[in-house]
């Protein structure tokens, strides 16, 4: 298939024949939803503690007499019916939540994503998108006469400095590298910006 390419003022310079496997794929709702779902899972830490009850620094005396009070019996007040008792079934510290993605259904993915963002007219191939300098101020000025605003996704063959730094004060805006591209940041943003030799690096790698 063919991509029209850009130059950074959003006039058409040329078409630049794209791979139809990675971006003429059909969309696969599931299996997006599947990778999003592991790939966020993935980034767990998951190193939260929480406390059973004997580990509540607590009196194990009975808090009260087990009749003539009128009210409901209790052992102890780390029990987890109490305000500050410990947690039923706490959480150790240890728990793994990682979900396996094979390799093919990461591609076939990620390949589902590109494919949605072509089809929608949501992916735009750029000849190549630099600063002069590292001011937030030039990268705002290139997005405007781009016709875009809001979230962008900007995808570059190898990270310039200067267009990092210029992107940090745009909250609204992420610059990554090809291979740094994730398929949670691919569904989050609207608009991805995609240069020239960042759409052949992709086709390297996934295609």
């Amino acid at each position: 298939m063919e991509l029209k390419v850009i130059n950074d003022k959003g006039q058409a310079t040329s078409n630049l024949n794209a791979s139809d496997e990675l971006f003429g794929r059909e969309y696969n709702e599931d299996l997006v939803h599947q990778l999003v779902t592991a790939y966020m899972a993935n980034a767990r830490s998951g190193n939260s503690k929480q406390k059973g009850r004997s580990e509540i620094a607590k009196s194990t005396r009975k808090p009260f007499a087990q009749k003539g009070t009128g009210r409901a019996r209790a052992g102890m007040a780390s029990s987890p019916l109490w305000r500050g008792g410990g947690k039923i079934f706490p959480n150790t510290g240890e728990e793994n939540y990682t979900q396996k993605v094979n390799r093919k259904m990461y591609r076939a993915g990620l390949a589902s994503i590109l494919s949605k963002l072509v089809s929608e007219n949501r992916l735009m191939v750029v000849d190549s998108l630099t600063v002069d300098a590292p001011k937030t101020k030039l990268l705002a000025q290139k997005i405007k006469s781009l016709g875009l605003d809001g979230r962008l996704l900007i995808i570059t063959d190898s990270l310039d400095e200067n267009l990092y730094l210029s992107s940090r004060n745009l909250p609204n805006v992420l610059v990554l590298e090809a291979n740094q591209a994730d398929p949670v940041s691919l569904v989050r943003f609207p608009n991805v910006i995609v240069t020239r030799n960042a759409v052949a690096k992709i086709e390297e790698m996934f295609a």
